[in-house]
């Protein structure tokens, strides 16, 4: 497949199925808006539909409150998409139903102008996403995600299995409280 590099500002990350990916995900201008456990949970139960589902295998991820991470296998395509693709729309409707809800003035900050696509964006348009194709390769990605909440600049939590919306305590204690992970080893 062709990809356009010309694309300014887009990264152009395509992601196929049977293999793993580091994926970051972004809301939009980096807003804060899964500084709220409401908005993580529409994440949480988003991955573990798709789990249920056989759609996808997660192996690690992390939500923070502007951005995730995630280590996940596309198992089968939901219906004509890929799971990612039904991930992002599926928590925009959420996020957009919640905000209508609890905060209608904050929809402001998800508006978009060219509506191309719709009248509102919450994920940025370009994720990032990185073939996991060795084992330390993936270990890396695992220790960057599980040490995202510990950055100076967040201070979220002073040991990686204290941050509850990430997959370290699974990793550190064998404890999957989303019930949902997969062990990367079961993999590799």
């Amino acid at each position: 497949m062709e990809i356009d590099r010309d694309i300014k500002g887009t990264r152009n990350s395509i992601m196929s199925l049977h293999e793993i990916y580091f994926w970051t995900d972004t809301i939009k201008d980096w807003n804060p808006l899964l500084k709220s456990d409401k908005y993580k949970n529409i994440i949480i139960e988003s991955w573990r539909y798709l789990v249920e589902q056989e759609k996808v295998i997660i192996y690690g991820f992390v939500v923070m409150p502007n951005h995730l991470h995630i280590i996940w296998e596309m198992v089968s395509m939901n219906g004509k998409e890929m799971p990612y693709a039904s991930f992002n729309k599926f928590t925009s409707h959420q996020f957009l139903n919640l905000l209508r809800n609890e905060s209608p003035e904050s929809i402001s900050d998800f508006k978009v102008t060219d509506k191309i696509e719709r009248d509102h964006r919450f994920w940025q348009r370009d994720p990032l996403a990185i073939v996991m194709d060795s084992q330390k390769k993936l270990e890396q990605k695992l220790d960057y995600i599980h040490y995202n909440p510990l950055q100076e600049h967040w201070n979220l939590a002073a040991m990686p299995e204290n941050y509850y919306w990430s997959s370290a305590k699974f990793y550190e204690e064998g404890i999957d409280d989303f019930k949902f992970l997969t062990h990367y080893k079961d993999r590799i």
